[in-house]
């Protein structure tokens, strides 16, 4: 993971205020000058926000002229990667009130680093009046703006605003994702899978929809797109998902397991288990294998978490088996307690088979 330092450093910034100064026909950019001196001790977010007001001191306040000095950086080598998204969120800030233009000139920034994050105060402030940009831009020819349409108007983007509006009726935006799931491009397709899983969250009925309608009509990546738009819900065992998917919940196995090796587990072990599964029907069987590990909290109480194991079409009378290794180190994202846990073996979303074990958390 880069640095943030490596991501905007001081000679970053200091090219930046040379290249936005001579876009506005100027001989310095102080406050850009002056922030490149002082990014020490900022983390990568803090760092784009006070470039962000350096960019915006620095600039007109007026929107016509501050609109021209980017644009006429746009032109310039080395206006790029970095040092442009600070300046995206200078035009989220000042062209909020321009609105049209200030998106617009957005969609021309993205292909230098996505402005996907930018764009959510226009929506947060005027959705309609938003997408009513945004839409037309699933049909431009640069596969950075047809992404920045599905990715920008994800409800819940990490390490961005959520949508409170598309949270709470993501609809307006579906058709920006029936534009899109059929992308040439991978890179716009994962966006529409990401943002389809983003809408499982708080909608499942409305997303395996969605997905059904899309595999009425599929293209050859459609299957691809739509198994990773409904990972949550296959994950949770949903079964409208995993029916749609071919994971019918009833399938016939014979499931062994898990059988745990290591009955006890310090933190910084690995949680050992061996599991089997047999198809016992007279057809072929579309497996999702997983298995979920139930955390004991400092209440007693436990929490699962899902976890992947595999997914295979598996012949009558043949078995898919094998043992798993599940790191108990220590992250930062979970407090391990001691005591007796769970884990269970999960099969198109059905719990078929579960054992304890003990965690040292001392």
């Amino acid at each position: 993971m880069p640095t943030a330092d490596e991501l905007l450093s001081a000679d970053t910034v200091t090219t930046l205020a040379r290249l936005l100064a001579r876009a506005g026909g100027r001989r310095s950019a102080p406050a850009l000058t002056a922030r490149a001196a002082a990014l020490d001790g900022l983390t990568y977010s803090g760092r784009v926000a006070a470039v962000r007001d350096a960019v915006l001191a620095d600039l007109p306040e007026d929107w016509p002229a501050f609109e021209a000095v980017v644009r006429t950086a746009l032109a310039e080598p080395g206006f790029e990667g970095w040092m442009t998204f600070p300046v995206n969120e200078a035009v989220a800030v000042r062209g909020l009130a321009a609105f049209e233009p200030g998106l617009e000139l957005l969609r021309d920034l993205t292909p230098r680093l996505t402005a996907e994050s930018a764009v959510r105060p226009f929506l947060r402030a005027d959705p309609d009046r938003a997408l009513a940009v945004v839409r037309p831009w699933t049909g431009d020819p640069d596969p950075h703006v047809r992404r920045l349409a599905s990715e920008g108007t994800r409800p819940r983007l990490p390490w961005a605003p959520q949508l409170p509006a598309f949270v709470a009726d993501p609809r307006p935006a579906l058709p920006v994702l029936d534009a899109l799931h059929r992308d040439p491009s991978e890179y716009v397709r994962r966006s529409v899978s990401n943002h389809l899983n983003d809408i499982s969250r708080d909608h499942p009925g409305l997303a395996v929809e969605t997905a059904a309608r899309w595999l009425a009509e599929p293209a050859g990546t459609t299957d691809r797109v739509v198994r990773h738009g409904l990972r949550t819900l296959i994950k949770a065992g949903r079964p409208e998902a995993l029916t749609l998917l071919g994971h019918a919940p009833d399938v016939p196995v014979a499931v062994h397991g898990p059988v745990v090796t290591t009955p006890r587990v310090a933190v910084g072990e690995y949680l050992v288990f061996d599991y089997a599964v047999t198809n016992t029907g007279e057809l072929p069987a579309e497996l999702v294998i997983d298995y979920v590990v139930h955390h004991t909290k400092a209440n007693g109480t436990r929490t699962p978490k899902v976890f992947k194991l595999v997914t295979r079409r598996l012949a009558p009378g043949d078995t898919l088996g094998g043992t798993r290794r599940h790191s108990f180190r220590p992250i930062t994202t979970r407090r391990y307690h001691s005591g007796e846990h769970l884990v269970q073996l999960q099969v198109n979303g059905r719990v078929r088979g579960e054992a304890v074990f003990s965690l040292d958390a001392t």
